[in-house]
């Protein structure tokens, strides 16, 4: 659809449709139609397709539209042994498969934009759901592929284990979340020490051992095998891109734990994000410092984020609200009457409306929190940080991890921020607002294989949050997100110039870049993932620094070579971006 073509629309079509390049906002996010090979396919069925395995055809979509594929062959394998049939299948028949969760993902990691080809999607959230907690201590948690992690986390709750941090959006199955690895934000505060089971890394820092469909060289066949912790091919599994099948992952856990979320919103962005000779205790790295936990969100062109801070708390705090559910911001899952119809115009093309966009955002930050009574709430883990829902605006990010020492957060925050309000000011002046999302920002430390608790555990090879022996005291990650609709004029542009002012600040001594790998980078100025330089070379170099040969990017590659040589488990995306 062209940029113009949405002038005028109202605003249930802009909640329910699609604007510019992809859907805002979508009632159902799984599409409903299923058309199978004896009724209304539109395509020839894959040849000498194994009996028994559920086939259908059905579109595939990511979560901000840009990438929609029509007729896609989809199988909804009822166990890991079904996939090794659809494995083998595959080789034989000149095919690729490629495992699908729930689709919440930016990137191209399950299949780029265009056709399909000979390839085949398979469905792990149908059967691949069990789930089954291991008491003990240390305990852990066995889960197929397909299990979300809203079920999950349910399901450890009702044990009494939890994570000390997770994605938000709750509808990510646990085999997509380990393959990007997954994160959410949180550090120790100061004087905090790690409680036993749990992580201040990402999901993939937790896995005590993972099963996953592989060649057997000596069987000439794919076949299940299982992968413990200390095994050096797990380095490479553990975050694995989709370049391999994971059917099944036991995760350390440890004791669940109540956390009082506080939303804060009369912070000015300036003190916030004030330089660090002048940043005093509302400051950015002064929350972290206190609670550990923080996450900060700010629409361009208004003068306080939100600022939520998660703190343990045993008891319940007098003024907190007990929530005994997730999902506690109801009015951000949906967009209100008049930001629906500010963003319709917008995308009809009054970008000058960014602004009051912006402001009207902000402003229902601020009633909502007050109306539902949220700025101070207190529960199981599960349910303060589990908070995006399926119906939450649809935007497009770009993402990087900035690993460098705890010392230097506030340096790192205050330095993107005067970036990015004195290039969004100079867009203005020109009459071009390219970002009408907010900017996020969460810390994270990193992925230490001691968390997991297994004698000779390995690193996570390809994880964002993968610690530098040649930098020790790099001991914390900083995630910069910035948001817009997709398709807003001059946004790819934007994305290109600040990525560059990121590679070109975060460096040396000071800091190191890494994508994030679910989210936009490589930007050539018309489109993400484009740029050749950034995609073959910086991007690997990333995973090279700092590394000792033989525990890279390259023997990530290699591993992930031999133990899928066919490449079954690909795409054209990941055959360019791992060689």
């Amino acid at each position: 659809m062209a940029h113009g073509e949405s002038r005028g629309m109202s605003r249930r079509a802009l909640l329910g449709g699609a604007v510019g390049a992809a859907a805002l906002s979508a009632v159902q996010w799984t599409p409903a139609a299923r058309l199978t090979p004896a009724g209304g396919a539109t395509m020839a069925a894959p040849p000498n397709f194994p009996a028994g395995v559920t086939l259908y055809q059905q579109v595939f979509e990511n979560w901000s539209g840009e990438i929609e594929v029509d007729g896609v062959w989809t199988a909804a394998p009822t166990g890991a042994d079904q996939i090794v049939v659809l494995a083998d299948w595959a080789h034989a028949n000149g095919w690729r498969i490629r495992p699908r969760g729930m689709s919440h993902n930016w990137s191209p990691l399950v299949v780029p934009a265009g056709a399909p080809g000979n390839v085949l999607l398979v469905d792990t959230t149908r059967h691949l759901t069990a789930v089954t907690v291991n008491p003990g201590s240390p305990a852990s948690v066995t889960a197929q592929a397909g299990v979300t992690m809203e079920s999950l986390l349910t399901v450890l709750e009702a044990a009494g284990y939890g994570l000390t941090a997770t994605p938000a959006p709750g509808d990510l199955t646990i085999g997509g979340v380990l393959a990007i690895d997954g994160h959410g934000t949180a550090v120790p505060k100061t004087g905090e020490t790690t409680t036993p089971g749990h992580t201040f890394g990402s999901v993939s820092n937790l896995v005590v051992q993972l099963k996953a469909v592989v060649w057997d060289a000596a069987a000439g066949r794919y076949a299940v095998k299982v992968f413990r912790r200390s095994d050096p091919a797990a380095a490479a599994l553990l975050v694995g891109l989709g370049r391999t099948f994971v059917t099944e992952v036991t995760l350390r856990v440890g004791a669940d734990k109540r956390l009082r979320c506080q939303s804060f919103y009369h912070i000015g962005v300036e003190t916030m994000f004030a330089p660090p000779a002048s940043a005093g205790p509302d400051s950015f790295a002064a929350h972290v410092n206190r609670t550990g936990r923080v996450e900060v969100i700010w629409f361009p062109f208004t003068t306080v984020p939100w600022l939520k801070v998660w703190s343990v708390s045993p008891s319940k705090p007098l003024l907190s609200k007990q929530v005994n559910a997730p999902y506690n911001y109801p009015f951000s899952d949906f967009l209100s009457e008049e930001a629906s119809d500010q963003l319709s115009r917008i995308v009809a093309g009054e970008a000058s409306l960014t602004p009051a966009f912006e402001n009207t955002q902000m402003a229902i930050v601020g009633s909502g929190l007050i109306v539902t009574g949220s700025w101070d709430i207190w529960g199981w883990s599960k349910n303060t940080l589990l908070y995006v829902r399926p119906t939450t605006l649809r935007v497009t990010a770009n993402g990087y991890a900035i690993l460098t020492a705890r010392n230097n957060v506030q340096r790192v925050v205050s330095e993107f921020y005067t970036y990015y309000r004195n290039a969004l000011n100079a867009y203005a002046a020109q009459g071009r607002y390219p970002m009408n999302g907010p900017l996020e920002i969460r810390v994270t430390g990193l992925d230490r294989p001691a968390d997991v608790q297994v004698a000779g555990a390995v690193s996570p090879q390809l994880s964002a949050l993968r610690p530098r022996p040649d930098h020790p005291e790099w001991d914390v990650a900083v995630w910069l997100d910035i948001l817009t609709v997709p398709g807003t004029p001059y946004s790819q542009r934007f994305y290109r110039e600040t990525e560059q002012w990121i590679l070109g600040n975060y460096t040396g001594s000071y800091a190191a870049v890494r994508p994030e790998w679910s989210k936009g980078w490589a930007y050539s100025g018309s489109a993400a993932w484009a740029d050749a330089h950034i995609r073959d070379t910086v991007v690997p170099g990333a995973y090279r620094a700092g590394r000792p040969a033989g525990d890279d990017w390259d023997a990530a590659v290699a591993t992930l070579d031999a133990l899928d040589p066919h490449r079954v488990f690909s795409n054209a995306f990941l055959d360019g971006l791992l060689g």
